[in-house]
């Protein structure tokens, strides 16, 4: 699934806060373009605002990601522009499509539906082929994310037991699998929600 093929998809009346997350290649950016347009939402990425924080400060995305690796304020920074957005759509009673790897943590009980996506490592290799960062660097990033994770907040990211959908996204086409992410958020009724897994906010 290639991130310029993103699928068109149908209209869906929502106002659900979506929150996207997974690793490098996984799909995401593809599935929340087409979230978007169908759903007539706002959508931000936290790849768009790592890039932003990178042009704020004159540096190269490698040269933010070796940063990123000496200290916590570049994740900090980052992750508390999203937890501000979080916070603001959480209460807009409008639909709205978060991206990032914490994007769930950091939305916490404020979203109302909670995806992760995933994909064989050889599949997401193939995928982030062009991109700005070469193949090592994807590793090596995913590895040093997950490991600060841990150290700064606490969160395991390789737990996926509170996100709501889990999907491989190499066993769909991608207007496929916008069309299973549509139809789980067009059947979403709340009064029939017996309670999604609540998590505690994180301490930026």
């Amino acid at each position: 699934m290639m991130e310029e093929d993103a699928p068109a998809g149908r209209s869906v009346e929502s106002n659900l806060f979506v929150t996207v997350s997974g690793p490098p290649g996984c799909g995401a950016t593809t599935l929340c373009e087409g979230l978007s347009r169908s759903l007539n939402c706002g959508y931000v990425s936290g790849g768009d605002i790592f890039r932003e924080l990178a042009e704020e400060r004159g540096m190269t995305l490698s040269q933010l990601i070796a940063k990123a690796d000496e200290s916590d304020e570049i994740d900090r920074a980052l992750d508390g522009r999203l937890r501000t957005i979080a916070e603001q759509w959480g209460t807009a009673n409008k639909a709205f499509v978060l991206e990032s790897r914490l994007a769930g943590w950091l939305a916490g009980n404020r979203a109302d539906l909670r995806i992760w996506l995933d994909a064989p490592e050889e599949t997401r290799v193939d995928r982030t082929r062009g991109r700005d960062e070469m193949e090592a660097e994807m590793r090596v990033r995913e590895v040093s994310e997950a490991g600060r994770y841990d150290s700064y907040y606490g969160i395991d990211v390789s737990d996926r037991s509170f996100y709501d959908l889990t999907i491989n996204t190499a066993r769909w086409s991608p207007d496929a699998l916008l069309e299973i992410v549509l139809t789980a958020i067009e059947e979403y009724e709340a009064e029939m929600d017996e309670g999604a897994f609540r998590t505690d906010d994180v301490e930026l």
